[in-house]
C-alpha cells in the first residue's frame, strides 16, 4: 500500500507542476516548477521518497533512454556523425577531465575520484529539455537533430565514465589497462545484450502476431519491457545497462520500418510512451525538489566542517562550476565546428546562414543538463567498499541539481536571442526528400485504386457507384503530387492554401466532434456509438495537427 501511495504522490506532483507551468504568464521550464512542487510537498507534508541508485538507474533513466534511440532521427545521426560524436564522446572526457580537476581544485573536501564522477554526472545533456525550452524560437532542423544525437549518446558515455569514476572513489584504486579492457566489455557487452534481446523479442512477437493474429496490448507491453529486459540482461553480463537500454531503441527503430503493426497499435502505441516520458521526466524533478531541503542541510554541514559559510560557498560552487562547464563547451563546440568546417571544404558548420559566434552560443546555451544528469548525481552509493560513507555525496548531488537550475534558467534566457540571428537555407535535403516521398505514396496510391477498379466485377449500378468513388479518389492525390512538384511562387501560394485548408479542416472536425457529443447528451447516441464515431474524427484530426511546417 505505501508503493501505490508514494506513486500516486508522485504522479500527483508532475500533474499539479504542469498545470502551474501552463497558469503561469511567464516562460517557465516546467523542470523547474516540478522541482518547486517536489520541495514544497516535501516541506509542507514531510513526504519524502528515497530510491536506491541502481533502482533509479534502471526505473527511469533505461526507459527515457530507450525512447530516445527509438525515435532519434537516424539518417540525421549518420550524416552528422562527426560532429555528434566530437560532442557526445569528446566533449564527455574533456569535461570529466576538465571539470573535474576544476572541482576538486575549487572544493578540497572532495577527492578527485569523487570529483571526476561529480563532473560525469555533468556531461549528459537533455535535448529534451532544449526542446521545449525552443518551441518558441525557431530552431534549425538540423542543428537540433545534432543537438538530439549528442543528447542520445552522452548519455551513455558519461554514465559509462561516470562507472569507472566510481569504482575508483570506492576501491582507492585505478588501472588504466584494466579500465580499458572494462570498457570494451562494457561497450561490447551492452551493444550485444541490447541488440538481441530487441531481436528475439520482435522475432517472437512477429510469430505470434503473424500465426494468431495481432493484440494491441500485447505488443504496446512487449514495447515497455525491452528496455527493462535489455538493461537487466547487461547487468547480469556485467556490461553497461545504458548502452543496452540506447541500443535497443535504436534496434527497434530499425524494426518499426518492417512496418508489420498494426495502425492503431502504432497510434496507441506512441500515446503510452508519450504518457511515460512525460511521467519520467517529470518524476526525477519532482524526486530532486523532495531530497533538495535535506541535501542542501547535509551539504552545508559538510562546506561548515571547512570553516566557510554554508550558505554563501555553496552558491559559489554551483555558479563557478556551472561556468567551468558552458566554457568548457564553448571551446570544444568553437574548436570542433571549425575543424570540421575545414574539413568538408565549406564556409559555416551545418549549412546555417549566421556568424560563427552564434553557432557556438546556441551549441553551448543547448548544453542544458537534466534528467540523466541527476540520475547519475542520485547513483552515486552511499558507501565505499570498507563501509564508510561516500565522501562529499549530499554536496555533490547539490553542485548538480544546481547546475540543471542554472542551465535551465541560462536557456531558457539566452537561447532565443542567440537562434534570432541564425536561418536555414531554403530548400533543404529534408524538404525535397520529404516532398520527392510524398508524390512517390500519392502515385502508389493512384497506382492500387486505378488497379481496384480495372479488377472490379460488379454489376452495372455498384461499377458506377464504386468508378465515381475511385475518380474522386484519384483527383485527390492528384492534388497532393500538384501541391508537392511546384516551385517558387506557385509552391509558395500552395503551400498556403494547404494550410488554410487544414485550418479550416480542423474547425470543421471540432464542430462534428462538438455536435455527436450533443447528440450524446440528448440520448440519440449509444456511449459505445459516441466513442467509435468521436475516434475516426480524432484520427482524422491527429492527421492535420500534427503536420510540421517547412523550415
Amino acid at each position: 500500500m505505501k508503493t501505490i501511495t508514494v506513486t500516486l504522490v508522485l504522479l500527483g506532483c508532475v500533474i499539479a507542476g504542469s498545470f502551474i507551468k501552463r497558469a503561469a504568464r511567464i516562460p517557465l521550464p516546467v523542470a523547474l516548477v516540478q522541482i518547486a512542487t517536489g520541495a514544497l510537498v516535501a516541506e509542507v507534508f514531510d513526504f519524502r521518497v528515497t530510491v536506491a541508485p541502481d533502482v533509479f538507474l534502471l526505473l527511469f533513466v533505461a526507459p527515457l533512454l530507450f525512447l530516445d534511440g527509438w525515435r532519434i532521427s537516424k539518417e540525421g545521426l549518420f550524416r552528422d556523425r562527426w560532429t555528434i560524436g566530437a560532442l557526445a564522446l569528446g566533449l564527455v572526457v574533456f569535461t570529466v577531465v576538465g571539470a573535474g580537476c576544476f572541482i576538486h581544485w575549487l572544493i578540497p573536501l572532495m577527492p578527485l575520484p569523487v570529483a571526476f564522477a561529480l563532473a560525469a554526472t555533468l556531461s549528459p545533456t537533455d535535448a529534451v529539455a532544449v526542446s521545449a525550452i525552443a518551441a518558441r524560437v525557431p530552431v534549425p532542423q538540423r542543428l537540433m537533430r545534432v543537438l538530439e544525437g549528442e543528447a542520445l549518446l552522452n548519455d551513455a558515455s558519461g554514465l559509462v565514465c561516470l562507472r569507472f569514476a566510481i569504482a575508483a572513489a570506492v576501491t582507492g584504486s585505478f588501472s588504466l589497462v584494466e579500465a580499458g579492457g572494462t570498457f570494451l566489455w562494457l561497450v561490447a557487452g551492452g551493444v550485444a545484450a541490447g541488440v538481441v534481446v530487441t531481436l528475439v523479442a520482435n522475432a517472437a512477437k512477429d510469430w505470434a502476431a503473424t500465426r494468431f493474429g495481432e493484440d494491441t496490448g500485447t505488443q504496446i507491453l512487449i514495447s515497455l519491457l525491452l528496455p527493462f529486459a535489455s538493461y537487466v540482461v547487461a547487468d547480469r553480463l556485467a556490461a553497461s545497462g545504458i548502452l543496452a537500454a540506447v541500443t535497443a531503441g535504436i534496434v527497434m527503430s530499425y524494426e518499426e520500418l518492417a512496418g508489420r503493426a498494426l495502425a492503431g497499435t502504432r497510434i496507441r502505441r506512441a500515446a503510452v510512451w508519450d504518457a511515460l516520458q512525460f511521467a519520467g521526466n517529470g518524476v526525477v524533478f519532482v524526486l530532486l525538489g523532495q531530497q533538495l531541503t535535506g541535501v542542501i542541510a547535509r551539504a552545508g554541514q559538510a562546506v561548515e566542517q571547512t570553516g566557510r559559510h554554508a550558505e554563501g560557498w555553496l552558491l559559489v560552487y554551483v555558479a563557478a562550476v556551472s561556468g567551468v562547464l558552458f566554457v568548457l563547451r564553448s571551446l570544444w563546440a568553437w574548436t570542433t565546428l571549425r575543424l570540421i568546417a575545414f574539413r568538408a571544404g565549406r564556409g559555416a558548420p551545418m549549412t546555417i546562414r549566421a556568424p560563427g559566434w552564434r553557432v557556438v552560443a546556441v551549441t553551448s546555451l543547448a548544453g542544458v543538463r537534466g534528467a540523466v544528469t541527476l540520475s547519475g548525481a542520485m547513483a552515486l552509493p552511499l558507501f565505499l567498499a570498507d563501509g564508510s560513507p561516500f565522501p562529499a555525496r549530499d554536496l555533490a548531488i547539490l553542485i548538480a541539481a544546481g547546475v540543471i537550475i542554472v542551465t535551465l534558467i541560462a536557456a531558457n534566457v539566452g537561447l532565443p536571442h542567440a537562434l534570432r540571428g541564425i536561418d536555414v537555407s531554403p530548400g533543404t535535403r529534408e524538404q525535397r526528400q520529404e516532398d520527392e516521398a510524398r508524390c512517390a505514396a500519392a502515385r502508389a496510391a493512384i497506382e492500387a485504386v486505378t488497379r481496384a477498379l480495372g479488377e472490379a466485377e460488379k454489376d452495372a449500378d455498384e461499377a458506377d457507384f464504386f468508378a465515381q468513388a475511385g475518380a474522386r479518389l484519384i483527383a485527390h492525390y492528384r492534388e497532393q503530387i500538384e501541391l508537392h512538384v511546384r516551385s517558387g511562387a506557385d509552391s509558395a501560394r500552395g503551400l498556403k492554401i494547404d494550410a488554410s485548408e487544414r485550418e479550416l479542416r480542423l474547425l470543421a472536425l471540432g464542430a462534428e466532434r462538438e455536435e455527436l457529443y450533443r447528440f450524446a447528451r440528448l440520448g440519440r447516441l449509444t456511449d459505445e456509438q459516441t466513442r467509435h464515431l468521436v475516434r475516426e474524427i480524432d484520427l482524422q484530426e491527429s492527421r492535420f495537427s500534427v503536420h510540421r511546417p517547412r523550415d
